[in-house]
């Protein structure tokens, strides 16, 4: 925020979101459900919901997020907005309380990719700008569309079909690794909530209490797997720029469900990048199931922040014609 502030950015207020930043719908106990502006009765996602909201609605111009398995991408597809998660360790993390530190990132929100851009620029000064006149100059593999709700699925492909050099490839989920996103979560609450348990929501007192039970080996399986992953996503990006995939499989959700059991779905297509620490921007697509925004999801490899963000601008554009 203070990089934001000193560049001339203004503060207009603080955000919602779920507690702690562990949760997938901003429904918080203490402070109330995010709305979402674009769809009364859903969920804004999460965790990062209140920045999408304030967007949606037209109450800032651009908003920052935290994201540990998706909460800046979930919230942007679920209000139909933008939202980027940058390369891992590129924004600092200064000053932001943590959920499992290997895999947190904090990026922009915006309503336009041109806008997270220009965050991006006083965020991370040292990225140097990529410069890209045309989708043509790009190889994008296509995964998961299969995993989309059908509407969902047909605007996903429609982004493809913007891009010339798109073709289908077999990239694999990474559901494996969570055990290091559990074992974080539980070191960095290990203490805390020992002491202050009674004072957590039910929600996250509960997830908190199973990471606490993950041991050694559920642990040190789960970082095998995650190097694995990577191995794999190296593999699948041979010959490729960028990757594009829908952000979540569905659309915005009803609020009042048990996150819970909407936390899976909701991640299943986001979780990935954390895991790989890679670049990952939710665009939004256009229409899909009860007339709400899908998301599609241009992800490069770690480094390729300024590719992603000169291919995302281009690919929004044509959506937009």
């Amino acid at each position: 925020m203070r990089l934001l502030e000193e560049a001339g950015y203004a503060d207009v207020g603080k955000t919602n979101l779920h507690e702690f930043a562990y949760g997938t719908t901003s429904e918080n106990p203490h402070f109330g459900t995010v709305p979402n502006p674009v769809a009364p009765g859903r969920v804004a996602g999460g965790s990062s919901g209140g920045s999408a909201a304030a967007l949606a609605a037209g109450l800032a111009d651009a908003a920052l997020g935290t994201d540990t398995g998706g909460s800046i991408r979930i919230p942007a597809a679920c209000c139909g907005v933008v939202g980027f998660k940058p390369t891992f360790g590129l924004v600092p993390l200064e000053g932001c309380f943590p959920l499992a530190p290997s895999l947190d990132h904090a990026g922009p929100m915006a309503r336009s990719v041109g806008e997270c851009a220009a965050m991006m620029a006083v965020l991370a000064p040292a990225l140097e700008p990529t410069s890209l006149d045309s989708l043509d100059e790009l190889t994008v593999g296509v995964a998961w569309t299969d995993h989309a709700d059908p509407l969902v699925r047909a605007r996903v492909d429609e982004a493809a079909q913007l891009l010339p050099g798109a073709r289908r490839i077999d990239l694999p989920l990474a559901d494996d690794s969570r055990g290091v996103f559990m074992r974080e979560v539980a070191d960095v609450h290990r203490e805390l909530y020992a002491e202050h348990g009674d004072l957590y929501g039910a929600n996250v007192a509960s997830k908190v209490e199973r990471c606490l039970e993950v041991g050694d080996h559920e642990y040190e399986t789960a970082l095998r797997a995650r190097a694995r992953y990577r191995e794999q996503f190296h593999e699948a990006m041979d010959g490729l720029d960028l990757v594009l995939t829908p952000t979540l499989p569905m659309v915005a959700p009803a609020a009042g469900q048990d996150e819970r059991e909407l936390r899976g779905r909701l991640t299943l297509l986001t979780w990935p990048f954390n895991v790989l620490g890679a670049p990952a921007l939710a665009i939004p697509c256009g229409p899909a199931e009860d007339g709400l925004p899908a998301s599609a999801q241009l992800v490069g490899r770690p480094g390729a922040d300024s590719l992603v963000l000169a291919a995302g601008a281009l690919l929004e554009r044509a959506l937009k014609r």
